[in-house]
């Protein structure tokens, strides 16, 4: 069975539902009335509220920056324009900002706030500016109106760079060098920074070396002494090229080569060459000395015959003498003038015993004056070629001269025993008999 309900019926349940409605919302607010009026009225004290306000202090929130960001990256050849803000209302207080410690071209606003900053690409040209350093900057604000509240602290700021400027390796001597053996090679290896600086230096050479200093970073120093034997005495080539090779990096490997070409000619080994002279110069010496001694011999032994001889030329005269005498006082007949006769007779028959006993030593007096010869020649070329310190250029030319004039000398005296050692002949008593003024008067040139 269908049941149809008319539109009447719906009409009418709608204004029934109404007026229930209203009747609780009268009553609702009748009793809110009556509630009212039962509760005493309340005398509130008035309350002066100032014209004016002399400060604000605000004691909910710390005083600090709000936009501060800690770390900026900016790129060169750029600017930027930043407003810093505080938790304060900016029309009620007064703030002074300050930086410190800040790169060139940035400055900032004391009384805004306002940080101005202009990376010029000359800063970084010249020099004052630097990419991909970290420049830390300190910054402060303090309130005028209340010293207590004030801020300390710091951001960081680094510039970067899409155009990249490589590095170079600049030796501090030219590209080609000339030295000898023996000589030292030092310099330094400077850098021209570029976007990113050289960190490392390794270092190549077309002929292994040794002992020498290598440069590991910028401005270090090269080091190296030629060693004597860098040419070899078998080797054609009277000139060597050794080619150094400075290679630089930075952290990107990025590289960059230097050449140093050195043309290395033979030297003179001045400490070998200073060893030998000495040597030499010890022979010499010894030789010398070993003339000296035979001088001494010979010396005594023609003096020793002179005095000899002497002597039998003294009893020769003085025996014919005295016969003249002894003849021409005495009477005829006498044994006085008999004597007077033999006495003459005797002083002749002294001459081949003279002859016999102490015969003339004409060669040794010669051997002894050429001896004393050699011995002061060699002498004087040993002080007229002594050396100037221990490299004296001309040491190869003295060692030669010396070395020619000592075979000479001894090419002269090959046949003539010399008298090295002897204990009854010392050194120091030849010495002194050599340089003896009256020695010397009898072997000196007389000229009439």
């Amino acid at each position: 069975m269908d049941i149809k309900i008319s539109k009447h019926f719906w009409l009418v349940l709608t204004i029934a539902l109404l007026g229930v409605t209203k009747s609780y919302a009268q009553t609702d607010s009748l009793k809110q009335d009556t509630l009212l009026k039962r509760i005493p009225p309340i005398d509130t004290p008035a309350v002066n509220v100032p014209t004016h306000i002399e400060r604000v202090r605000f004691i909910d929130s710390t005083f600090r920056i709000l936009n501060l960001n800690p770390y900026i990256t900016l790129h060169v050849d750029s600017s930027i324009n930043y407003q810093f803000k505080v938790n304060r209302e900016d029309s009620l207080i007064k703030l002074n900002w300050f930086l410190r410690n800040s790169p060139v071209g940035m400055r900032i606003d004391r009384n805004t706030g306002m940080l101005v900053l202009k990376a010029d690409k000359n800063l970084f040209r010249s020099g004052r500016l630097k990419y991909d350093q970290q420049y830390k900057v300190l910054l402060g604000v303090q309130n005028i109106d209340d010293p207590s509240e004030f801020v300390d602290t710091s951001f960081t700021i680094v510039f970067y760079n899409t155009e990249i400027i490589a590095s170079k390796i600049r030796p501090t001597i030219s590209d080609r060098l000339f030295v000898e053996e023996g000589d030292t090679v030092r310099f330094k290896i400077q850098c021209e920074e570029g976007t990113f600086p050289i960190e490392q230096i390794t270092m190549k050479t077309n002929i292994p070396i040794y002992n020498y200093v290598t440069p590991h970073k910028c401005d270090d120093t090269f080091l190296w002494t030629i060693p004597y034997d860098f040419i070899k005495d078998d080797d054609t080539a009277k000139q060597k090229k050794l080619f150094i090779q400075f290679i630089g990096a930075d952290k990107f490997f990025n590289k960059d080569t230097g050449i140093v070409e050195l043309n290395i000619r033979p030297g003179l080994n001045y400490p070998y060459l200073y060893n030998e002279f000495k040597s030499l110069s010890d022979e010499y010496k010894k030789y010398i000395l070993s003339l000296k001694l035979t001088f001494y011999v010979l010396s005594k032994s023609v003096k020793s015959t002179k005095n000899t001889r002497t002597t039998f030329d003294i009893s020769s005269s003085t025996t014919a003498l005295a016969g003249t005498i002894l003849s021409t006082s005495g009477t005829s007949g006498s044994s006085t003038q008999t004597v007077g006769k033999i006495l003459p007779s005797v002083g002749l028959t002294l001459v081949p015993v003279k002859e016999a006993v102490a015969p003339s030593k004409v060669q040794e007096q010669n051997t002894a004056t050429q001896v004393r010869t050699v011995a002061k020649r060699l002498e004087y070329l040993l002080s007229e070629n002594r050396l100037i310190g221990e490299k004296d250029p001309q040491t190869t030319a003295k060692i030669k001269k010396l070395n020619e004039e000592l075979k000479n000398a001894r090419n002269q005296l090959v046949d003539l025993p010399l008298v090295e050692f002897d204990e009854s002949f010392t050194p120091t008593d030849a010495e002194k008999y050599f340089n003896d003024p009256k020695v010397n008067k009898n072997y000196k040139l007389k000229l009439k």
